[in-house]
């Protein structure tokens, strides 16, 4: 039955490309799953794959001369056997994300579930046998955590994809077997049996569009019948593609790489910022990829910070994190995000269902509003009073913590807040109740 299923679905894409031509118009059940994302705030990205067992990041194939075939032996070794989804989806909820966003299958061809597209897998060439990613969504569905997949567009080791500027240097890849329908077909099985097999699914996250975004003659990735699948399965997933360009016809998110909308401080995030919901991608150290010496993980006060930044851009926060190759979630990260929990409980209020504040960034921190409540985020004042750039109307102001009275007048550049003494802290909240 699961094959018919998938036999059908390829072969709605293959006999009436035109339909799926047409405009897009989000479902009900689309634009539902919209608001909820947009309120939830804070992810966890998980980057996973048998590139752990070499401790060198989820680019090791690309990054070094490396024979695909060679690469490929690891998998005969991957074991891990502390790998617990209970636990992780327990420690992820604890942490306060409200979803997981999962590495179904990297650029380097290797699926981390049991897909009968290729004996390339964690259950057909692994001893460890297990799809961890049916028990990865057992556990979102029974912990209630919204499960996304990432998803690579490119593929540096399966012959069929036609390579663009990466992947170029990996030895053993035969070139005159490039092969894009077969390739595209692939995919699109692939796609169809995360959508059938798994429960619902909140997301699809795409990556890798910007591997030939070099090309003189652009090339058609076919996104138009991919996208119209993907909702046709599941008409409330969710779509993302990391392309680094403003979205695309049949996206139903917008997502910007190590930058906060708006900035291009990383230089992968220019393009215009979107009226869709936003979310930014950020590594917790240094690599997506578990890397052995990789122990420059941020500090609890730079990660809240940002998650609190980013909700001040109306984005949501997806903060990754590299599982080792025994299946264990790395120490620190663990401690960060047991941190970040613990701080969430007392102020995620401020955070979980806001949008962007009515100031934007300042040097002393920003602002993020719920209905007529304006919560003000003081993360660097070195004065008693604060001057904020407000054209409203302002008719209570309090910390948020202690719901103490805070002193406040109106002035010609706004509206000054004078404090007992200088805001310090992690996150110093002011609420406003305003008009």
């Amino acid at each position: 039955m699961k094959r018919i299923m998938q036999a059908a679905a390829l072969a709605l894409l293959l006999i009436a490309p035109s339909a799926v031509k047409a405009q897009y118009v989000p479902s009900e059940e689309n634009l539902k799953s919209r608001q909820e994302f947009a309120d939830s705030k804070f992810g966890i990205f998980i980057h996973w794959g048998i590139y752990s067992m070499f401790a060198q990041g989820e680019w090791y194939l690309q990054n070094y001369p490396i024979d695909k075939n060679e690469y490929a032996k690891v998998a005969d070794a991957f074991y891990p056997h502390r790998f617990n989804a209970k636990e992780w989806v327990a420690a992820i909820k604890d942490a306060g994300a409200k979803y997981i966003c999962f590495t179904s299958r990297h650029h380097d061809s290797f699926s981390m579930w049991d897909t009968e597209q290729s004996d390339y897998n964690i259950v057909d060439a692994t001893p460890f046998g297990r799809d961890v990613i049916k028990e990865l969504a057992e556990e979102c569905h029974k912990q209630g955590i919204r499960l996304h997949f990432y998803y690579s567009h490119i593929d540096w080791a399966r012959d069929e994809y036609p390579l663009g500027r990466t992947g170029t240097q990996v030895i053993g890849r035969d070139k005159a077997k490039a092969d894009w329908p077969a390739y595209y077909n692939f995919m699109n099985a692939q796609l169809t049996e995360l959508l059938t097999n798994y429960g619902e699914i909140g997301a699809i996250w795409f990556d890798g569009k910007w591997d030939r975004d070099q090309d003189s003659i652009p090339f058609n990735w076919q996104l138009d019948e991919q996208y119209a699948l993907i909702h046709k399965l599941q008409p409330q997933c969710l779509i993302g593609n990391n392309h680094h360009e403003t979205p695309f016809p049949g996206e139903d998110i917008q997502i910007f790489e190590r930058d906060l909308p708006g900035e291009n401080k990383a230089g992968l995030s220019g393009q215009d910022v979107s009226c869709l919901p936003l979310e930014t991608c950020q590594t917790m150290n240094g690599m997506w990829g578990y890397k052995l010496v990789d122990q420059n993980y941020k500090s609890t006060e730079t990660l809240l910070r940002l998650l609190v930044s980013t909700s001040g851009k109306g984005a949501n926060l997806l903060l990754n994190v590299g599982p080792q190759p025994n299946g264990e979630i790395p120490a620190v990260a663990l401690e960060r995000m047991k941190e970040m929990g613990q701080w969430l409980r007392t102020n995620g209020e401020t955070v979980y269902g806001t949008i962007a504040g009515d100031i934007p960034a300042q040097d002393w921190g920003v602002t993020t509003r719920k209905g007529n409540r304006l919560f003000v985020h003081i993360f660097d004042c070195k004065e008693k009073e604060l001057t904020l750039p407000l054209d409203c109307k302002v008719k209570k102001a309090f910390t948020y913590s202690y719901k103490q009275p805070v002193k406040f007048k109106k002035t010609k550049d706004g509206v000054k807040l004078m404090f007992n003494e200088v805001p310090s802290g992690i996150d110093y909240i002011i609420e406003l109740i305003t008009k």
